[in-house]
């Protein structure tokens, strides 16, 4: 896939470069800020298959890159786009991840090492699907706020955190010591207190973005 890669530490950038370009990705244009990511987006045609923003970029140094990422989408709205992230930043997520049309990712810089499962993630969010990074997951489920998760049981809940761990309903029947049939209609109540009906394409995902479009 033909990637704008945006990040404003050189060593982080070149070791990316080489990353993607060993998966066989091509890289379209780089940018070491948020005014010069929003300058070379505009400048490509057709546009990159691929967006990959670090959140904290020159100028301010704070969520610069996101913002990018977030004017990006207004223009393109279909555009598909990565965050990547030192730290994990609640608010960061909710501002991406609740954006509509899908193509959308928020991982750690630490899922990079994981090169089979950013693979993934980079086709995922071409393909349209929302990838959130599973340390993200766990943090917001943890914070107990009104929202659509208040109307669960605890035992719901706990099973919509290993769901967004990307836990098949069989890996959590094991994790949990529960039957399939029990954790299916566990995962069937999940869906229909959060108002996610059969046809919903990746449910899972979208129960979590119901949980960040609430906060």
């Amino acid at each position: 896939m033909r990637i704008l890669l945006a990040e404003d530490s050189a060593l982080m950038r070149e070791a990316l470069i080489a990353l993607l370009e060993r998966l066989g990705h091509q890289i379209i244009g780089r940018a070491g800020s948020a005014p010069e990511l929003l300058t070379t987006f505009t400048a490509l045609d057709p546009a990159p298959d691929l967006v990959i923003t670090d959140v904290r970029m020159p100028p301010d140094l704070t969520d610069d890159g996101l913002r990018a990422a977030i004017e990006l989408r207004r223009q393109v709205p279909e555009q598909p786009v990565l965050v990547l992230s030192q730290y994990i930043a609640e608010s960061y997520a909710q501002d991406l991840l609740t954006l509509p049309g899908g193509a959308l990712g928020y991982l750690l810089k630490d899922r990079i090492a994981h090169v089979r499962d950013f693979e993934r993630a980079l086709s995922g969010i071409v393909a349209g699907g929302t990838v959130i990074d599973p340390e993200v997951v766990r943090t917001l489920l943890a914070r107990s706020a009104p929202g659509p998760l208040e109307g669960l049981t605890p035992r719901e809940r706990q099973v919509l955190a290993l769901m967004a761990d990307g836990m098949s309903n069989s890996d959590i029947a094991t994790a949990l010591v529960l039957s399939d049939a029990a954790v299916s209609k566990h995962v069937g109540n999940i869906f229909l207190k959060l108002g996610l009906s059969p046809v919903e394409e990746n449910r899972r995902v979208r129960a979590v973005l119901a949980y960040l479009q609430a906060r």
